[in-house]
């Protein structure tokens, strides 16, 4: 049973959001960061990411970069940048990118359901990449970012998510840069709330599609507060919840997530293609390679597309080993280029399906030696995963369109009323 809650979201105001809303901060480099901050200033992302506000040689993850971040957020809230709602609201976030829609609910989720297991995650994290957002969200006493949840279609809720968009007005409608639509309303009507909360009660499972280690950093700062004693009944302080957006499982897409590798680990081409044809079946092709299907692979190798087919004899029924990024790597990344680790060897690269195949080739001209192309994994394949309770390898991957930053602030000082 999913305790999923609505909440009062700190917000732009209504004339800026175009301007406010930014990219999720783990987008981009250092580098980007401040290139895309200059342009706009305005940008969510300049508090998301603090450091830019500073030189470039300023430590990003001292005390005053953190610092720079909460009194940034407490001036724009004083200043009538970001508004309140007054009442505990639930709120539908539409994107529509390339002709596809996807409608989720913005809402709090329980920490506690995030270490029941009832929100089920399919990846590792890192404890370093976690210690960023732990103090940014500590420091500001706020979740700046939304968790991407997702959960098996609800009729109920569909229908009533349906009815509500044909029935009420956006409070947001604009394009943000990426070239996604973006619509918002805010459900603050006692009925519909309550019946909101209560299809979530009827939801079992409900799975991290992106953004693990924001979930992660969420929980802990929960706990950490937990310990500090400002409420003694659990599921009573705003930090017990964390800022996520659900969708239905039949409205996401997972693009493919492909990989780039920067040399063939001391074998000749002869010897590389000679050692994988005993697990693959390969063919050399005229255009780029992008998979059709299930265990079929594109490699592109000095300038040249092939397609390689996985043989009977290294396919799995395992939900984890018959993943087609289990068997590139348990079958070539790992024992022919040496690729022991994906998460920590800096001889792998690896480049989001928005991209497309030409970055693969870009990569390979430039620091890259070969580079393969993937099918996507499925939704199935990730709720498949995470029920089991095992983990994905690394980079599994890519939802596009990605949820933005700045759009839904939720304040975690205090206790819930």
């Amino acid at each position: 049973m999913a305790d999923i809650r609505p909440f009062s979201a700190i917000r732009p105001n209504t004339d800026i959001v175009k301007e406010k809303a930014a990219l999720p901060y783990d987008v981009y480099n250092r580098e980007e960061a401040y290139e895309e901050v200059m342009k706009n200033p305005k940008s969510f992302l300049a508090i998301d990411r603090p450091e830019t506000q500073f030189s470039k040689d300023q430590d990003m993850y001292a005390p005053e970069v953190y610092e720079k971040a909460r009194d940034m957020l407490r001036d724009q809230i004083s200043d009538g940048t970001f508004i309140k709602d007054e009442d505990k609201c639930f709120y539908i976030y539409e994107q529509t990118f390339k002709g596809r829609t996807q409608t989720g609910i913005v809402a709090c989720a329980s920490i506690d359901d995030y270490l029941n297991s009832v929100i089920k995650k399919h990846e590792n994290t890192r404890a370093d990449k976690e210690e960023d957002r732990i103090r940014h969200v500590y420091t500001c006493d706020a979740q700046t970012g939304p968790i991407f949840l997702c959960y098996r279609k609800n009729r109920l809720l569909s229908e009533l998510v349906m009815k509500i968009k044909e029935c009420d007005a956006p409070v947001y409608d604009f394009e943000s840069k990426d070239g996604v639509e973006n619509r918002v309303w805010v459900i603050s009507d006692e009925e519909e709330v309550n019946t909101i909360s209560r299809i979530f009660t009827t939801i079992n499972s409900i799975y991290i599609a992106d953004g693990h280690h924001r979930c992660a950093s969420a929980v802990k700062v929960g706990l950490m507060k937990r310990k500090e004693g400002e409420g003694k009944v659990r599921g009573k302080l705003k930090s017990d919840y964390f800022l996520s957006v659900l969708f239905p499982d039949d409205e996401l897409e997972i693009m493919d997530y492909n990989r780039v590798v920067k040399d063939l680990n001391g074998l000749s081409e002869a010897e590389f293609m000679e050692r994988i044809s005993g697990k693959f079946d390969v063919k050399k092709e005229d255009a780029p390679v992008k998979p059709s299907c299930k265990g079929e692979f594109g490699m592109y190798l000095d300038g040249s597309w092939y397609r390689l087919d996985a043989k009977e004899s290294i396919k799995s029924a395992d939900p984890v080993a018959g993943l087609d990024v289990s068997i590139l790597q348990d079958h070539i990344l790992s024992p022919v280029l040496g690729i022991g680790d994906p998460k920590t060897d800096k001889r792998i690269d690896f480049i989001g399906g928005i991209r497309g195949l030409s970055e693969i080739e870009k990569r390979c001209g430039k620091d890259c030696k070969v580079g393969f192309s993937m099918y996507p994994t499925s939704i199935s394949e990730l709720f498949a995963v995470a029920d089991e309770g095992l983990l994905m390898p690394p980079k599994s991957t890519w939802f596009e369109p990605k949820l933005l930053s700045g759009l839904f602030i939720h304040d975690i000082c205090g206790t819930i009323v």
